[in-house]
């Protein structure tokens, strides 16, 4: 019986990479694995559903849910994870050195809904005091102008979000002082190239990221793994398998990550930082499924209603295909 053939388009991770090679292989699965960039793997699943399944945009993925024929189901599998404290970016003269100053200034996002800018949002109202309408959202794209929303928004009055004009980026105006901060999960090139104009909020930010770690024991959740749900629908068993794989990828990483014969990245004091890592976060520090990553989820899809995103508060389990939510015992 011929395996089922399924495009998925991913980034390249060390986490997926075993199914990038072909080491690892889902069961009845023929899999075309398209290394995309991620901006560009979002664009064309949202805009046009091109893959059969992709890496999404946890929030993208969220508001998806709200519409009429909820084109996506996810597997509980995360390939981006990042504390986003170090993605906050001040212009040197804002006058902002503390997160309440944020309250009352123009601030730059890409996208309104962009997971990294509802995680920071959310951040920083629970954390630091600074409530999601108390700051200007001003949103384009940050290096190449005309950047739209993937979605269409329907925000609470409360919410200002205004665009920028067509010939400008928000790493420009963040280096000129046209906005005073700027929330982006890349850092802008106005950082590098700014002659100091442009700065991080938090500059010791793995302080203070491994403190919120230590605190609420939550590693925010960038990406998950959705499914084309007419794909999920004529082959429910896909989702198992797709996960089960994704699962059998990460353990490889996991395994040269701790190898000392041979570093396996170029990072001369690898096996220090795997060692603290551990230490802080336990030893499976990057967790599939969703009981260890219940906590994590419920406070992003709270922050997503409560930012004027989600129509509706949203439990974890209501992400997932049931398949992923339960295994077999023997």
């Amino acid at each position: 019986m011929p395996k089922l053939a399924l495009t998925l388009a991913c980034w390249n991770y060390d986490r997926t990479r075993a199914l990038l090679e072909g080491r690892v292989r889902p069961d009845g699965v023929d899999l075309n694995y398209l290394n995309i960039p991620v901006e560009e793997t979002f664009f064309r699943m949202l805009r046009h559903a091109e893959f059969d399944a992709a890496e999404m945009s946890l929030s993208s993925y969220v508001l998806s849910l709200f519409q009429p024929n909820r084109p996506f189901v996810a597997i509980p599998v995360f390939p981006s994870r990042m504390f986003r404290h170090s993605c906050i970016y001040v212009h040197s003269a804002s006058g902002v050195k503390e997160p309440q100053e944020l309250i009352g200034k123009r601030v730059g996002i890409p996208e309104y809904q962009m997971t990294a800018a509802v995680w920071i949002r959310g951040t920083l109202s629970d954390e630091h005091g600074v409530p999601v309408g108390s700051v200007v959202y001003v949103t384009d794209g940050e290096e190449e102008p005309n950047r739209p929303e993937k979605l269409p928004l329907d925000l609470p009055p409360g919410i200002r979000v205004e665009r920028i004009g067509p010939e400008q980026t928000l790493a420009s105006m963040l280096a000129r002082g046209e906005i005073d901060a700027l929330y982006a999960a890349r850092a802008p090139s106005t950082f590098r190239s700014g002659g100091g104009k442009v700065r991080r909020l938090f500059e010791d930010f793995p302080r203070v990221e491994r403190a919120y770690f230590k605190r609420t024991g939550i590693f925010p959740i960038m990406h998950t793994v959705v499914v084309r749900r007419d794909v999920y629908e004529r082959h429910r068993w896909v989702a198992q398998s797709l996960y089960k794989a994704f699962c059998d990828a990460q353990q490889e990483t996991y395994a040269d990550l701790a190898e000392t014969a041979a570093l396996k990245t170029m990072l001369p004091w690898l096996p220090a930082h795997i060692e603290g890592t551990r230490r802080e976060m336990g030893e499976d520090f990057w967790p599939y499924g969703i009981e260890r990553n219940r906590r994590t989820l419920a406070t992003f899809l709270r922050y997503s209603h409560d930012q004027g995103l989600a129509k509706a508060l949203l439990e974890p389990d209501q992400l997932f295909a049931a398949e992923t939510l339960e295994r077999f015992k023997i």
